[in-house]
């Protein structure tokens, strides 16, 4: 079970609240592409030296809060499509519990979790252009994408909405608000997932600031979830977030070179 008795807030130093507005600023900007932000929240971590068991069940903690506020705010909106997410959903959630409920090297975490951020920031950089016809995928392929897409995302602590949302829509699958809409619940679940996964394999500790993180990601969530489903994001803000990544990867190069 995850221990939750470090959970009283205590009085914050200086560094963990520049954390959380880090961290408010990223579920605003993830949150109006319909994502979650876990793999902000890791790359914060990550330039913060968070160690790494404190890292996945703190950021798919908040992945979960994040999801809920973008899956509502995209439902209203219209934007979620069952015939795509429920075959996604039925093979990533039990490959996102088999993901989190493994316990990898420090080096070995490190060094995925720097692929994957890696992954993020081209995502960032770069809006797939949307294809000019949709079409729809079949079910088996879904369910294969969903497999493998929930299993990554379980093994380094996201919701795998960053590689879902592109692939919808490089595969024509989707146009880009209805991409976001079929990725914030799919975040959900694949989070879920990935925490009962970690709590399975054993006692999760979170960061003692957990509390603070999840009010300032559930504001700036709400923020960019409203924003998002209807507009999208600046370009300039995404490309910030983008040097965070990439300063994350680079430091956990460093530690996964460092521990091998």
């Amino acid at each position: 079970m995850i221990d939750l008795s470090t959970a009283a807030i205590e009085l914050v130093d200086a560094g963990s609240f520049l954390l959380a507005l880090g961290m408010m600023g990223i579920a605003a900007l993830y949150a109006s592409v319909g994502h979650g932000g876990a793999s902000g929240y890791l790359a914060a971590m990550a330039i913060a030296s968070v160690p790494p068991a404190q890292m996945r069940p703190t950021a798919l903690i908040l992945n979960l809060a994040v999801s809920v506020v973008g899956t509502m705010a995209f439902f209203r909106a219209g934007y979620v499509r069952s015939k795509v997410f429920v075959p996604l959903v039925v093979m990533a959630v039990p490959m996102a519990y088999l993901g989190g409920g493994m316990k990898l090297p420090p080096g070995v975490f490190h060094g995925l979790l720097a692929v994957g951020l890696t992954l993020a920031g081209v995502r960032l950089f770069y809006a797939p252009r949307q294809r000019a016809k949709l079409c729809e995928p079949t079910v088996p392929v879904l369910m294969v994408v969903g497999g493998l897409l929930g299993f990554v995302s379980g093994l380094i602590g996201v919701g795998g909405g960053i590689f879902l949302t592109p692939l919808l829509i490089l595969l024509g699958w989707a146009d880009a608000r209805t991409a976001a809409g079929i990725s914030a619940p799919f975040i959900f679940v694949n989070s879920a997932a990935g925490l009962a996964g970690l709590c399975k394999a054993g006692d999760v500790h979170v960061l003692p600031e957990w509390p603070l993180f999840l009010i300032c990601v559930l504001v700036g969530g709400s923020f960019g979830a409203t924003w998002g489903s209807g507009r999208a994001p600046d370009l300039r803000l995404r490309q910030a977030l983008g040097a965070v990544l990439a300063a994350a990867v680079v430091k956990l190069f460093l530690v996964a070179v460092g521990h091998a």
